[in-house]
């Protein structure tokens, strides 16, 4: 979706067309513009023309059903990859993307190596979500979560993923409440220290997957500039301003980060008041393999006997790739060039 094209279309109608365009777009979940019939046909015509809302989208839906993955098409050929997550109790999860392909090129990640285009503008950010809220709309069903878990850092398209938050969460349109969004970042300090002075109360996610140093740097090269201490630190500033819980994410991947060893020393950095664990199955991405369940039972142990507060997230949507970038990978040669 074009929001600055959308802009200029509504700029030389009356201001009351903006709220009937926002009823729409974020409540009514119309497919084409046709369907808007509050406007006049001829500004219709003129939206489905300059501003298209209903992206080109491919799914593919799990064998369960819980996870269904859209690959999108944008206006310029690009592709990119957003995933609806159904939840036993009724939450509606959507991970969308915030660049197309990453410029990060960690590697456990499929995302990395399609490598970077280019950051994706607000109105894309949206436009994954109301694709999944129109699906929901036909079984009754809404979005109920947001997380920026998909292709891309956030931080690194900060301003783009704030606008795409603000305008879900505006109330005279889509109206997600701001604690239901979610950023997952590596660790880009100035896009955490940007995030405290928010006056939403969005949800951090630190993307952390090891430890220490030496083995992050493998697999995070960026951790080389951004070091665990500096990430924590920082991380301390954002609880002691928002007095807000941060999640950090924990890949479990089989023999590589998952033994005793690795849990007993993350334990030590994961012992603060407002921190939280989740360990997280590993996709199969190349040589990297999901640990054992009893290895992960094992760690989780490890972590709560030390006095961490642990989650456990299980794999979804396997079948259909549901890694972020494993379809833009097997379709690489159509998804990033067109």
């Amino acid at each position: 979706m074009n929001l600055s094209q959308l802009r200029t279309i509504l700029e030389k109608e009356p201001g009351y067309r903006l709220g009937q365009v926002k009823k729409a777009l974020f409540q009514d979940l119309i497919h084409s513009w046709e369907e808007a019939v509050a406007l006049p046909l001829n500004l219709r015509d003129e939206l489905n023309k300059g501003c298209p809302i209903d992206p080109l989208g491919k799914t593919f839906v799990s064998k369960e059903g819980d996870t269904i993955k859209a690959l999108i098409t944008l206006e310029d050929g690009l592709k990119i990859e957003t995933v609806l997550m159904r939840h036993q109790d009724k939450r509606n999860t959507v991970c969308v993307s915030s660049q197309v392909g990453c410029p990060l090129g960690c590697s456990f990640c499929a995302t990395g190596k399609i490598g970077f285009e280019r950051n994706l503008e607000a109105g894309e950010i949206v436009g994954q979500v109301l694709f999944f809220a129109r699906f929901l709309k036909k079984i009754k069903g809404k979005v109920t979560n947001v997380v920026f878990m998909g292709m891309g850092e956030p931080f690194l398209n900060y301003e783009n993923v704030i606008k795409a938050i603000i305008i879900l969460n505006d109330k005279e349109g889509f109206g997600l409440g701001s604690r239901h969004f979610s950023i997952s970042t590596v660790g880009i300090l100035d896009g955490i220290e940007k995030l405290a002075k928010e006056k939403l109360q969005i949800n951090l996610a630190i993307s952390l997957h090891a430890p220490d140093d030496e083995l992050r740097s493998q697999l995070i090269p960026i951790n080389k500039e951004y070091s665990l201490k500096e990430i924590l630190d920082i991380v301390d500033g954002y609880i002691e301003k928002t007095r807000r819980r941060v999640m950090f994410e924990y890949i479990m991947i089989r023999g590589v980060n998952d033994s005793e060893e690795h849990a007993r020393t993350l334990a030590e950095l994961m012992r603060k008041p407002l921190y939280f664990v989740n360990l997280i199955s590993c996709n199969p991405i190349g040589i990297f393999k999901p640990s054992l369940a009893p290895r992960m039972e094992r760690f989780k142990e490890i972590l709560e006997g030390n006095g961490v507060v642990v989650t456990q997230r299980y794999r979804l949507g396997q079948d259909i790739e549901g890694a972020c970038g494993q379809l833009a990978v097997k379709n690489s040669s159509t998804s990033i060039h067109g």
